[in-house]
């Protein structure tokens, strides 16, 4: 039998643990061992890696975040510990690799497998869903969520108040959490990096707009623009005339009950990447597209910046 492991790198998402349950499922469906590498990268350096049973994964799949663990290494990114991570991988005589997370944790694998040529498939996990090559990350579907339910909230609040308010969403250079969530809120005001704009733009639309009656407005703002929220509010109340409150919705985002297609894609995204694997693919990152999943080599997804949908963008 194959030894097959898999660590979870970066920020958790929801949809982790679902993808730990068919790791498990799936490895030992195909004659395969099946390791858990613990505390990602981290993990890997200090050799707390453990082989997978069906008891570790009972019950997981309802719930958010990694069992596993997750970390962002700074010592990942000498090569000197890399050697060390290697030696702990031949040492249990682990053949192939998944890995779960974002742009930085490919960056570290890319140059991992550059060196010592340890068979992955990586699978795009981040709610910020910035991954090039792919439409679709792990866990964004039951971020995207948290914040509806968030924002649905917030605007009993508003619509009891004449205020604005100016909720600001993770994503980092990445508008799409901010864009999706405008255009299926009904929000007034979207920001996000990907768009230059100005104020001045919307002082006198929305001054007219509180003429016309508006008692309220809601505006949401990518973490990547060039102001901060509070910005954003002083603006809302100086030049708007408006009173204005910041909601920070902050880490909230990365938690919470895996949704039904966060708990599919899981399923998905693992049982493609395992026969990827096992078909030979050595160094591949499993995208989904319209035209369903696909393969692309870890170098042509970290190589260029995700661009956001167009048609979407044009909706702004």
């Amino acid at each position: 039998m194959k030894n097959i492991a898999i660590l979870c790198s970066g920020g958790d998402v929801s949809g982790m643990n679902p993808a730990l349950k068919r790791f498990v499922e799936y490895a030992k469906e195909k004659q395969l061992t099946p390791f858990f590498i613990y505390d990602g990268y981290e993990g890997l350096i200090d050799n707390n890696i453990k082989e997978a049973s069906y008891s570790d994964v009972s019950g997981i799949i309802t719930r958010g975040g990694t069992k596993i663990g997750s970390a962002r290494s700074k010592r990942f990114m000498l090569a000197e510990f890399r050697i060390i991570a290697k030696k702990n991988l031949d040492a249990l005589e682990i053949d192939m690799l998944l890995v779960l997370g974002g742009d930085g944790t490919f960056e570290g694998l890319n140059i991992f497998y550059k060196e010592h040529k340890v068979q992955f498939c990586a699978i795009p996990s981040t709610i910020d869903n910035d991954i090039n090559g792919t439409d679709y990350c792990l866990g964004v579907d039951t971020a995207l969520n948290v914040i509806k339910t968030s924002l649905d909230a917030i605007r009993d609040t508003a619509s009891s108040f004449s205020r604005a308010f100016v909720i600001e969403t993770m994503g980092r250079d990445c508008g799409y959490l901010a864009l999706v969530t405008h255009l299926t809120s009904g929000s007034e005001l979207c920001l996000i990096p990907e768009i230059e704009y100005e104020f001045s733009s919307y002082t006198e639309k929305f001054k007219a707009q509180i003429k016309n009656g508006r008692r309220y407005f809601i505006s949401i703002i990518s973490e990547g623009i060039k102001q901060d929220a509070g910005e954003v509010a002083e603006w809302f109340e100086r030049d708007v005339g408006i009173e204005a409150r910041v909601i920070i919705l902050g880490h909230v985002q990365r938690g919470g009950n895996p949704s039904v297609q966060d708990r599919l894609m899981a399923y998905e995204f693992v049982t493609n990447a395992i026969d990827a694997l096992l078909r030979g693919e050595e160094k591949s990152v499993i995208c989904h597209e319209a035209k369903g999943f696909n393969f692309k080599s870890i170098e042509e997804v970290t190589s260029k910046k995700k661009v956001l949908d167009v048609k979407l963008l044009s909706y702004l």
